[in-house]
């Protein structure tokens, strides 16, 4: 078996390249929507900048609400059916946004409503991820099948944009979005493919479910400390980073041109991580993912210091290569050492730990930059995550995190 081939055996599994093909054309649809309903709402009577914010932040919000209902739901019906639940409700909402776009009848509350169901779906979707996987894998190729499912997003944000923005000058931003519509039905075919996972029996109700999850979540040290840290960076280092660099790009790097090169600097390192992690199956995986961490500070540190647009694209790919290792090996960990009937509910809690706050942080890195500067803040933001990185790999349960394997191909997490 030559190097090439031992990396890739991840893809003999025929169920998981029929997963793998639906998320890639979903998110592929996704990295598309975004350019497409910004500029709809732009070019709306009643739209604007501020209209386009309006929008993002009621599916962000959605997002962030249903996750712990996706997570229960979940484990209690089983991953297949809430995905593909999520994908229908997804599916509709754009389907129904392109016919409004294509006939010119839209309004800007009718976005709105629709963007917050597409959060919904979203919401809905997320923790099967943790759920659906390992059933499609052996358990010593997780991390392979982590890290494809990974680089498919990079890959999306890279080829997504560019690709709706030909589309809307070619046609319009309603035949964007229904592309991206088609993209959730091609999702919800490969899921209908897929086994039936055996769905566990329900508590004694939602709350009583959650509490669960909640016991199980915050039981596991080293399960809640990376998800703070995680939170915390998404709130004080890459929310000032996405606000203040296209500023910053626009001042002194060569405008929206140089932080575009910027993004996919950061996708394609991405890409080179997820591809290194390739048939690797690292025995200290929390570790390495916490280690990698800090690699997020490296393009902020270039920018707080003013160095030329070459060293933050090439920061920015350093910090790609971080983020595929830090998000494949914590998946990884999590699925391999989380209880199947409890995974939706981790995966709903790890998820909304680490995404709740940075909203926030979009929104007060800009009233909090022209207090005490950008490139102070940014500076901080830098200081913060080289520092959680070695506080966070200082806690026991952290640092002595091991997965070892056992006869039979089974894996026991300590």
């Amino acid at each position: 078996m030559t190097l090439g081939t031992h990396r890739l055996r991840v893809l003999r599994h025929a169920r998981f390249r029929r997963f793998l093909l639906g998320q890639t054309t979903s998110l592929l649809g996704s990295g598309m929507n975004t350019i497409a309903t910004t500029f709809a709402v732009l070019r709306l009577p009643e739209g604007g900048v501020n209209a386009v914010g309006g929008v993002m932040a009621a599916r962000i919000l959605a997002v962030l609400v249903v996750l712990l209902l996706g997570g229960v739901f979940t484990d209690r019906l089983g991953a297949r059916t809430v995905m593909l639940a999520a994908d229908a409700l997804r599916f509709g909402s754009q389907a129904v946004l392109a016919l409004l776009l294509l006939t010119g009848s839209v309004r800007i509350w009718e976005v709105v409503v629709l963007a917050v169901l597409l959060g919904v779906g979203e919401g809905g979707f997320l923790p099967g991820l943790s759920a659906l996987v390992p059933g499609l894998v052996p358990e010593d190729e997780l991390a392979s099948a982590n890290a494809l499912l990974g680089m498919a997003r990079p890959m999306a944000s890279i080829v997504g944009p560019g690709l709706a923005g030909v589309l809307v000058a070619a046609f319009d931003a309603g035949t964007v979005v229904a592309v991206d519509a088609v993209s959730y039905g091609v999702s919800a075919v490969a899921l209908v493919g897929l086994p039936v996972a055996r769905a566990q029996a329900a508590g004694r109700g939602m709350l009583s479910e959650l509490g669960r999850g909640w016991r199980e979540f915050t039981s596991r040290t080293w399960l809640w400390v990376t998800t703070l840290h995680i939170g915390l960076f998404n709130f004080l280092l890459w929310a000032p980073f996405l606000v203040l660099g296209p500023s910053i790009a626009e001042q002194r790097l060569g405008g929206a041109r140089a932080w575009g090169l910027v993004l996919a600097s950061e996708g394609v390192g991405a890409i080179v991580g997820g591809v290194l992690l390739l048939g690797r199956n690292p025995r200290r995986g929390l570790t390495w993912s916490v280690a990698a961490s800090a690699g997020w500070a490296v393009p902020v540190a270039a920018l707080a210091m003013g160095l030329p647009l070459v060293w933050v694209a090439g920061a920015a790919f350093i910090a790609g290569i971080g983020a595929a290792v830090c998000t494949t090996l914590a998946a990884t960990v999590i699925q391999r050492d989380v209880p199947a009937e409890v995974r939706g509910r981790i995966g709903a809690f790890d998820s909304l730990g680490a995404f709740a706050l940075g909203p926030l942080g979009l929104a007060l890195a800009g009233p909090v930059s022209q207090v005490v500067g950008a490139e102070r803040l940014l500076g901080f933001g830098v200081l913060w995550q080289v520092t959680a990185v070695g506080v966070v790999l200082a806690v026991p349960s952290v640092r002595r995190h091991e997965a070892t394997p056992h006869v039979g191909g089974r894996v026991a997490v300590h």
